[in-house]
């Protein structure tokens, strides 16, 4: 049985989603972003409580089956950018080839739902993404741009200047930085 969380987005939430299910006693068989997959199937009760303490914590079981499409995209592709997996195909053929759809089914099915293209989504990913990296002061933009599959520098400086209003020089000398938390991007 596989059980599909909205907002279940980091190794963080991984991390909580595992402590709900020891607490109802229930072993998992996988857990990665966005869903559970488990041996057996939950009881009514055990499902009704599942969900609760979910929802304390902010997540949402999620029944529907396009919504459960739209949040194993949005998993897929949090996963890509924020562990800078590169890649040798584009994110489309990515998709496609991880969820065994269309990518033009998925373009569509993500825009109707969530009022965004995917090209879109990905991008606002890597700004919080480029945000997050400049907060640690650990990487200069070009080692930023390479790691997230930018063209080049001025390639992402325009797109974070599109996105932020400022550049990434601005929001670097910022004292405070204003970022989103991955699972309210959009």
């Amino acid at each position: 049985m596989t059980l599909y969380i909205k907002n279940m987005v980091c190794a963080r939430c991984i991390l909580a989603v595992k402590e709900i299910l020891k607490e109802i006693h229930i072993k998992p068989v996988n857990i990665e972003l966005g869903e559970v997959t488990l041996n057996d199937e939950m009881s009514d009760e055990e499902k009704h409580i599942f969900n609760i303490k979910l929802e304390k914590l902010g997540f949402e079981l999620i029944s529907d089956s396009n919504q459960k499409i739209i949040e194993k995209i949005k998993s897929i592709l949090i996963s890509q950018i924020r562990e800078h997996k590169a890649q040798s195909i584009t994110y489309s053929e990515f998709l496609s080839e991880k969820l065994n759809k269309d990518y033009s089914y998925l373009s569509k099915l993500f825009s109707t739902i969530e009022g965004i293209t995917i090209e879109h989504y990905i991008i606002l990913q890597k700004i919080e993404k480029v945000k997050e990296l400049l907060s640690y002061k650990e990487l200069n933009l070009s080692e930023i741009s390479y790691r997230l599959g930018y063209s080049s520098v001025a390639h992402l400086s325009a797109q974070f200047k599109k996105m932020t209003g400022q550049t990434p020089s601005q929001f670097k000398s910022q004292k405070i930085k204003k970022r989103k938390s991955i699972d309210n991007i959009i």
